[in-house]
């Protein structure tokens, strides 16, 4: 039998190992040609009704009308958006299980909650940035606030006892801003979701809350409730009417932004063509038109912009909550 020397060894290890890195690559591209082939999981961390799940749809749509697969929306609320980010985290990454997600699950829960099950740097694949939006501070359209300064003033009267409630980490942060700003204090009442603290303000449970841009144009032009101010540092073109709350309270400044992402590993054929698919649509009129109608601008991002968006949201909404002097739950 003939010996093999060392080189001849090192030869054949370096030839296997290249044909190795050949099946794996053509597979891989393999897997992104032919995906999606079946339909893909859109979760989302918040019920139905709420901004996240109003942009999945729409967003879902576009996607499903290109790729050819449904694109089917599967609210999961609660924990202010960890339950559905741990199910997307678990499950296994083959593009079939995304994460549709506001600011909430991916960045503001690291500040917000004592023990955080999952790293957002490291747990998820960033897949694709969707849009931001603003959120609108809104009373019921028979209260007799008329301005923010009327509402400062009418908490004061009565420290602890007016109510706000939250349904996301952006209306909780807004609330904790304003009774900071403006010199209050006020009971927040925790929601699974925007639209129940709009229910509740409706009904006369709540006094007050903040509502996504989209939810909050519907309540005004219904005649249902009345808007006053919005928290981006200057007006929204989608309602210019509408002051922004800093106009009052100098230094208020709280936007939220949506984005996909997936369980960590995803393949990067996969996640380069979901990606394009979704940066392709955001630019299209129609989907446009679509976002705003709900209060979101777009937001396109490359997968490594979004991975280093994430990180710098982070540290944005840990300053936020610590500012705001909330206490971690």
């Amino acid at each position: 039998m003939k010996k093999l020397n060392k080189r001849s060894v090192l030869k054949a290890l370096v030839t296997a190992l290249g044909a190795a890195s050949l099946v794996a690559v053509t597979m891989g591209s393999a897997q992104a040609q032919g995906f999606p082939a079946k339909p893909v999981r859109l979760v989302v961390p918040f019920p139905a009704g709420a901004a996240t799940d109003l942009a999945a749809r729409v967003v879902g749509q576009q996607l499903s009308a290109v790729l050819g697969q449904p694109f089917v929306v599967d609210n999961k609320p609660g924990a202010g958006g960890s339950i559905a980010a741990m199910e997307v985290i678990r499950a296994a990454p083959d593009g079939y299980t995304l994460l549709f997600s506001s600011n909430s699950a991916i960045s503001s829960n690291v500040a917000l909650l004592k023990k955080i099950p999952y790293d957002p740097n490291k747990d998820f694949s960033p897949v694709a940035g969707i849009g931001e939006t603003v959120l609108v501070l809104m009373v019921k359209a028979n209260a007799p606030q008329k301005t923010v300064q009327d509402l400062v003033g009418y908490a004061k009267q009565r420290p602890g006892k007016v109510t706000a409630g939250y349904g996301s980490s952006s209306s909780q942060v807004s609330i904790a801003v304003l009774n900071k700003l403006g010199g209050m204090e006020t009971l927040p009442v925790p929601y699974k979701g925007i639209p129940l603290a709009v229910n509740d303000v409706l009904g006369g449970t709540l006094d007050y809350t903040f509502v996504d841009a989209g939810n909050a144009l519907a309540q005004s032009k219904g005649g249902a409730m009345r808007a006053l101010g919005v928290t981006s540092p200057k007006r929204t073109p989608l309602a210019p009417d509408w002051p922004a709350l800093a106009e009052a309270l100098p230094g208020f400044d709280v936007t939220a932004w949506f984005a996909i992402v997936g369980p960590a590993g995803l393949p990067k054929d996969v996640v380069d063509k979901l990606n394009a698919t979704t940066n392709a649509a955001l630019v299209q009129a129609e989907l446009k038109t679509k976002l705003a109608g709900i209060g979101i601008a777009p937001m396109p991002m490359q997968p490594d912009q979004l991975k280093t968006f994430i990180g710098t949201e982070v540290i944005k909404w840990t300053r936020l909550v610590k500012e705001a002097n909330i206490q971690p739950e």
